[in-house]
């Protein structure tokens, strides 16, 4: 790692969109017939850059999409959320940095997650490999700290409903996504935020999701210095119409923004 450029992050929001993106397919609405490119969103993961460290957190089904648009050609380790298909199953397509790194890439998730890679992608881990296939090494993480080449990572557990997922704490920034829940003493890892970034996913209230009445009270309460909304439905409305409604640190997220935090 070049240790001259170690203290900051640049994190890019690769995607800002719910399971099914924006657009969504055969919706009539307004937003999935914007114009505007805030309103086109692909399934929510970033990129976290730390010198000359590259790290994705999720790779849903647009994750090849995303590479080539940001032109990503180093990536050292994929983080995990959970195991839904929209932050999942762009797995297959680390291929590319296996060959230019020519070694498995490194996949850091929570045991139950590693079972559902280890079903869904059951090819990459059969006794007869096929050649030319993924090459996978899953790194548990538990409900403790861990580093990625000197990278202090914290997980944040929260429920998707009834499904624990993880959340991640880097230097000052956390992003944390499909929740609908954080309980208290896990929140206590979210105090001093330069950055928080939180699902917010429409305005009524979902089953397992904050919305944006709740993504708000939670910004209020931990008070970091800038909130970032992501995991954005076509049923919250218009970026800049729902942007002028929010409070001077609070902002909508928006695929391909970026931002820089110190570390």
């Amino acid at each position: 790692m070049n240790q001259k450029a170690t203290n900051r992050i640049k994190l890019t929001f690769l995607g800002t969109g719910t399971s099914q993106g924006v657009p969504v397919i055969t919706c009539p609405c307004d937003v999935c017939h914007s114009s505007d490119e805030k309103d086109k969103r692909m399934r929510s993961s970033v990129l976290i850059q730390i010198a000359d460290i590259n790290l994705v957190i999720d790779t849903g089904p647009d994750f090849r999409q995303q590479m080539l648009k940001n032109n990503i050609t180093s990536l050292q380790a994929v983080i995990l959320t959970h195991e839904h298909v929209d932050h999942l199953f762009g797995l297959d397509d680390i291929r590319p940095f296996n060959w230019v790194h020519k070694k498995p890439m490194d996949i850091y998730a929570e045991k139950r997650v590693e079972t559902a890679i280890k079903r869904i992608f059951d090819y990459v881990f059969a006794n007869d490999r096929y050649p030319g296939i993924p090459q996978m090494n899953l790194c548990e993480v538990k409900n403790e700290p861990f580093y990625i080449h000197n990278i202090k990572i914290i997980p944040i557990r929260g429920y998707h409903h009834k499904l624990p997922v993880f959340g991640y704490r880097i230097g000052n920034v956390a992003y944390i996504t499909d929740v609908n829940l954080i309980p208290e003493e896990e929140q206590k890892k979210l105090e001093g935020l330069d950055v928080l970034i939180i699902n917010a996913l429409h305005h009524k209230k979902h089953i397992s999701h904050f919305n944006l009445e709740q993504a708000l009270a939670l910004s209020e309460k931990l008070a970091p210095k800038k909130t970032y909304f992501t995991h954005i439905s076509h049923t919250m409305g218009k970026h800049a119409e729902i942007q002028k409604q929010l409070p001077n640190t609070i902002f909508l997220a928006c695929d391909n923004l970026q931002i820089t935090v110190p570390f």
